[in-house]
This record gives structure tokens, sequence and C-alpha cells, in this order.
């Protein structure tokens, strides 16, 4: 190999540091440094729209708010239906389904387990009260025979 093959063969060494020994921005950088602050404040506005959006209300189709707590309320009317104690929405028909009502009363058991230290206190104290009374009416029923 002659020498001027040798050195085009070689590899270059290319300083990209943003920054020079003295700790100034290199020029090359320095618009570079530029679009990323933009480009990191777009990302922070970008986060916290997402973060309002997360604690925003969200509303199901007719207006209410949805909420841990309306979610327990509406599984405890679903036990009280299948308990016979109000009537079924879509029948107004009042019949018990005691079956119905303990997958529903044990899905209410498990979201207590399973959310136990993630509740405000007023979510624990609701969730245990209706597990209380669903599980006695439940007790109350199947003791009395009926089904």
């Amino acid at each position: 190999m002659t020498e001027e093959q040798e050195k085009t063969r070689g590899f270059k060494v290319e300083d990209r540091r943003r920054f020079s020994p003295e700790g100034e921005p290199r020029p090359e950088h320095a618009d570079r440094d530029e679009t990323e602050t933009q480009s990191s404040e777009s990302k922070a506005q970008t986060t916290e729209a997402r973060r309002a959006e997360r604690e925003r209300p969200k509303l199901d189709p007719t207006g209410a708010e949805i909420s841990f707590s309306a979610f327990i309320v509406g599984l405890s009317t679903q036990a009280l239906v299948h308990l016979g104690e109000i009537p079924d929405p879509s029948t107004n028909l009042v019949a018990r389904d005691l079956n119905a009502a303990s997958q529903v009363i044990d899905i209410l058991g498990m979201l207590e387990q399973k959310t136990r230290g993630n509740l405000t206190p007023e979510e624990e104290r609701l969730l245990a009260s209706i597990l209380y009374d669903l599980r006695m009416k439940y007790v109350e029923l199947t003791r009395a025979g009926l089904s």
C-alpha cells in the first residue's frame, strides 16, 4: 500500500462534545441547545395537558361524573336488584337471584382488597358500609331459605 492509500483508509476522530474544555458551549451546538430547550418546554406543556386531562372528572353518557364511588354504588344497586330489594330497572319486576347477588358482593369484596391503601377515607367508608349491608341482607335471605 502506498502512503496516500493509508491516509484515506483510516478513520477520522471527531469531537462531538457540546462544551469546550473551558465549559463554553461550542458554536456548532449552540443552535441545537436552543432547539432542545424549546422541545423540552413543549414536552412539559404536553405532559401538563395530559395530567390535566386525567384529573378532569369524566362524564358518562347521562352527564353524571364517573368516579370510584359512583362505580361502587352502581355495583351495589345491581346486588340489591339480585337480592330482590329493588325492582329491576329494565323490567320493573322484583326477582331474586342469590347466586348473582353473591357474585356481585364477592366482586365488591375483591375491590376492597385490591384497592386497600389507594382509596380516600370516604371511599373506604362507603365501600365498607355497602359491603356490610349487602352481606347482612344476603345472610338474612339465605338463612330464611329464600331464593
